[in-house]
């Protein structure tokens, strides 16, 4: 129970050493800092007053709070002491290292161009990754049920298992008519070699008595393709859909710092070439961000359709 009080003390921590503590840099706008660690505070407050007051499954959201409480306090922790060694004492070299006011000073500052680039990034990202992914599903699934197929496939999949995407990024910048398209095939590329990996061994693995059984009581290959071998191959088709989606967030940043014109590893590039730091500092921090928010919906998007699994 005393636990879920140790993000307070953190705050407080922050709090005291921000406010009382000298600077030895300007630090325009200081209230901006404050409101971002008041907001943190008052979201987990409010969570954990809404799961001590929940009747059914506030036990549960409680523990998992209180199990995540010290890492909570941990982050505050980190704020106090970054602070310390930049705003504060000066320890750490400005402007390769800026403290976070200043980095949040930026974000305000420029964020038509840095919401500019994420949307970019983001539908990037989310047109390679369909791609790459419907195109993984269907090359999978048709491998992994005729053995025909897979003796084609299997050596294009060996081939390009060890080559990093972003190999290709030379050859697809030259042959691609726009750098848009030329991104969407290096970033697809990565996608579809972990999805058809991950659904073709899924394939595979389906008992054959299943399919013996769906063909007994009269089901068309089509029936069984759909409605046997892909919900039983659910489980490895999503772990390529994860893997899929890590690759493509590592090949998204380095061909929009290549060879895109837009996009939140672009803006990294042009912010580190006008020695902007702390905005640089607010691209990764947005990147960081971002890329969470999607793994977290997918893994949302995995835990709905393989619910059965748990027997919810």
């Amino acid at each position: 129970m005393i636990r879920v009080f140790l993000p307070l003390l953190g705050y407080a921590l922050a709090s005291i050493e921000y406010f009382l503590l000298p600077n030895v840099r300007e630090n325009a706008f200081p209230e901006r800092y404050f409101i971002v660690l008041t907001a943190g505070i008052v979201a987990y407050s409010a969570f954990a007053l809404f799961s001590f007051l929940r009747k059914d499954k506030g036990l549960r959201l409680f523990n998992r709070l209180s199990y995540r409480a010290p890492i909570f306090c941990a982050v505050y922790v980190f704020l106090a002491l970054f602070d310390v060694l930049t705003l504060k004492t000066g320890r750490l070299t400005y402007p390769f290292i800026p403290w976070f006011n200043d980095i949040i000073n930026s974000a305000v500052a420029d964020w038509p161009m840095l919401l500019k680039s994420t949307l970019f990034s983001l539908r990037l990202l989310l047109v390679s990754y369909v791609v790459g992914a419907l195109a993984g599903v269907a090359t999978g699934v048709v491998a992994g049920y005729s053995k025909s197929v897979r003796y084609w496939i299997e050596p294009v999949l060996n081939v390009l298992g060890p080559i990093p995407p972003a190999t290709w990024i030379p050859l697809s910048m030259i042959l691609a008519k726009t750098l848009f398209s030329g991104s969407v095939f290096i970033i697809a590329l990565g996608v579809w070699y972990n999805v058809s990996l991950s659904t073709l061994i899924g394939v595979m693995n389906v008992k054959k008595e299943h399919l013996d059984s769906a063909r007994i009581l009269g089901a068309s290959e089509l029936q069984i393709v759909f409605r046997v071998v892909i919900p039983s191959s659910l489980p490895s088709i999503f772990q390529g859909l994860s893997s899929g989606m890590t690759s493509a967030c590592i090949t998204l940043i380095i061909a929009e710092m290549i060879g895109v014109e837009a996009g939140l590893g672009w803006y990294i590039e042009w912010a580190k070439a006008w020695a902007m730091f702390n905005r640089m500092y607010v691209a990764i921090i947005t990147i960081c961000v971002l890329f969470n928010l999607v793994n977290f919906t997918l893994k949302k998007c995995k835990k709905h359709f393989l619910r059965w699994e748990n027997g919810n």
